[in-house]
């Protein structure tokens, strides 16, 4: 599906889109509010921009929700991302499935509370049959993780480590390398997210805070998409 989008630009959509949510935070601190207001608009942002890329006919969206490194936040923020994301997976996740959208979650999540775990792998398992847009979220998750993880199974089963079976043991082996990434909030750094993956991927960096970042502003993201020349070290195609 997509929709009344320009016909150049509808036959130039990427496939996987991943987006680093960044500015909650000082988007409520614009408007004199705790850090709590500008993540439960994050949550909202997030929501449009699922719905764009589903419209629009995106075939994977993953979202950086929660990094290793936000661990180290003060206990009573990372609390209340936690609890944020529990009440936004039991709100949205029959929305969700009823839409086809399936959801898979990665990442190190030993740290996680058991019932939140509990609830990712329900929701993993009741849209896993859906064939619209794939909603990867990544929380408790990190490139270098995902990296070593990979080589350490190879490491276990004995096998050598090559480029193409680290890649066959990444957190999203089965999915296309992400096309374009979005990142808002104005900081022009990967934050050690899908490092291994984003190698060729289009970088999209704008100073626009996350709250703030909406269907409009993603058209934006896939305008400028349509007119990259993608050439993963090749020369530049004449014409």
């Amino acid at each position: 599906m997509t929709s009344d989008l320009p016909n150049s630009l509808a036959a130039r959509i990427p496939r996987h889109v991943a987006v680093i949510m960044d500015g909650n935070g000082r988007w409520a601190k614009q408007r004199l509010q705790p850090r709590a207001f500008g993540h439960q608009a994050g949550v909202r942002s997030a929501r449009r921009i699922v719905r764009a890329c589903y419209e629009r006919g995106v075939e994977v969206l993953t979202l950086f929700a929660f990094s290793q490194e936000n661990w180290q936040r003060p206990l009573t923020e990372v609390e209340l991302l936690i609890r944020l994301f529990v009440q936004t997976l039991k709100r949205e996740i029959k929305s969700l499935h009823k839409n086809r959208v399936r959801i898979r979650f990665i990442g190190n999540h030993h740290d996680f509370p058991e019932a939140l775990r509990t609830m990712m792998a329900d929701g993993e398992a009741l849209t896993a049959a859906n064939d619209g847009l794939t909603l990867v979220v990544a929380v408790g998750y990190g490139g270098q993780w995902d990296i070593a993880q990979a080589a350490q199974s190879l490491c276990r089963d004995g096998l050598a480590i090559t480029p193409e079976a680290i890649e066959a043991r990444l957190a999203v082996a089965d999915l296309p390398h992400p096309d374009l990434l979005i990142r808002t909030g104005g900081e022009k750094r990967l934050s050690n997210f899908l490092m291994w993956q984003l190698a060729y991927t289009e970088l999209y960096l704008v100073e626009t805070l996350w709250p703030d970042f909406d269907a409009t502003a993603f058209d934006g993201a896939l305008a400028w998409y349509a007119g990259r020349q993608r050439r993963f070290g090749r020369v530049p195609e004449a014409g």
